[in-house]
């Protein structure tokens, strides 16, 4: 059993308290990915969980063991950290090897171990080398090597990309997913800023910000159901537009009209009466915006700036009544001038619909 529980969890630092009573449930075998802003609380959590940091007030359990006062040596747990922590004047094989000497683990055990990590993480032909001779990709895969040659129960991964350029990110974000699907039964907890790393690897995302969660599903949910505005603009990229608006009838369908627009937006999202004429958020992402002519648009703008991208180009279009510029995310790499005016047409089937408290309005 490698499930890891978290109940009410607490974190403070004298009088400031910087984790506010988390629950939290990670199942067997499973991926999960810590997101969220710069100190939201996301590394703290995973120093906990590793025992690097005590628990205030709350349970922790790992595979059904409460660890609230166990060392981090006794838990089962094996971390990666971001800055490799590899010993310079060892071989990688010493490296990978190291956990297990301190163990006292015997000598073909430690052989057989390093062996098959060295094999998943194709270091086969690097072992004998030292880690100044590796490249950054390379170093982390050996930080990784020495967690698997542990055998813990938990893999604890601490932004281990961070350090690395953008195509050993990509690289080594794929070496991590194969290692997943090489060790189906080992429960892994990975943290990281990087939505793109978070919705490429993870079972399950857990949104952090300000020492508490936000939401907790799957990539896919978290992209088309997020459970409220903090959640809807972190997930994606660019972010989702967000629009004032004025909830002028509801039910069934709602409609709503923009602020500074004369027109009003019929929208298939059911919400209660008691919303009639209060004041909302109308969220819709860029990817469903599209361009449109005449009386075919929704609404028009200026655009002020063009961001081409090679695959997509994002267009940010000033529109009256709407506050932050529109980004409208197309195709390709269409030659679109600035400062030129431009019709836009959202999909309202893909829209989302936010309460005065930011909370979503989207119901099943």
């Amino acid at each position: 059993m490698t499930a890891v529980t978290l109940r009410d969890i607490k974190k403070a630092y004298g009088p400031v308290e910087v984790i506010h009573g988390v629950d939290l449930d990670i199942e067997d075998g499973e991926f999960v990915v810590f997101v969220g802003p710069s100190g939201c609380g996301k590394s703290t959590l995973l120093r906990m969980i590793a025992g690097l940091e005590s628990i205030t007030d709350g349970i922790m359990s790992i595979g059904g063991e409460v660890v609230n006062h166990v060392p981090p040596s006794q838990r089962g747990i094996a971390m990666v950290f971001q800055s490799y922590a590899l010993y310079p004047h060892m071989t990688v094989y010493d490296n990978m090897a190291f956990g297990m000497r301190i163990a006292k683990s015997s000598k073909a055990e430690i052989e057989k171990r390093v062996g098959e990590a060295a094999e998943i993480l194709q270091l086969t032909p690097y072992l004998d080398r030292l880690p100044k001779a590796l490249s950054g990709g390379q170093r982390q895969r050996v930080a990784i090597g020495r967690a698997i040659c542990r055998d813990p129960k938990v893999f604890l991964f601490d932004e281990p990309l961070s350090n690395l350029d953008a195509a050993l990110r990509v690289a080594t974000r794929i070496e991590i997913a194969k290692l997943k699907e090489s060790l189906p039964d080992s429960t892994m907890i990975y943290v990281t800023h990087d939505q793109v790393e978070a919705m490429t690897l993870a079972d399950r995302i857990v949104v952090l910000s300000s020492g508490k969660i936000e939401q907790v599903g799957s990539p896919i949910e978290l992209y088309e159901r997020p459970a409220n505005l903090f959640v809807a603009q972190f997930i994606g990229s660019p972010a989702m537009n967000i629009v004032p608006v004025t909830i002028i009838s509801a039910g069934k369908t709602t409609r709503v009209n923009i602020s500074g627009q004369t027109g009003d937006v019929t929208l298939p999202i059911a919400t209660q009466p008691e919303q009639e004429g209060k004041k909302a958020s109308l969220g819709f992402r860029p990817e469903d915006v599209s361009i449109a002519n005449g009386k075919s648009a929704d609404v028009s703008g200026e655009v002020t700036l063009v961001e081409s991208l090679g695959e997509v180009t994002n267009l940010y279009i000033e529109v009256a009544g709407m506050g932050e510029p529109v980004v409208a995310k197309v195709a390709g790499t269409q030659d679109y001038q600035r400062h030129v005016m431009i019709g836009i047409k959202g999909d309202t089937s893909k829209m989302h619909l936010f309460d005065g408290d930011g909370k979503s309005l989207l119901v099943s």
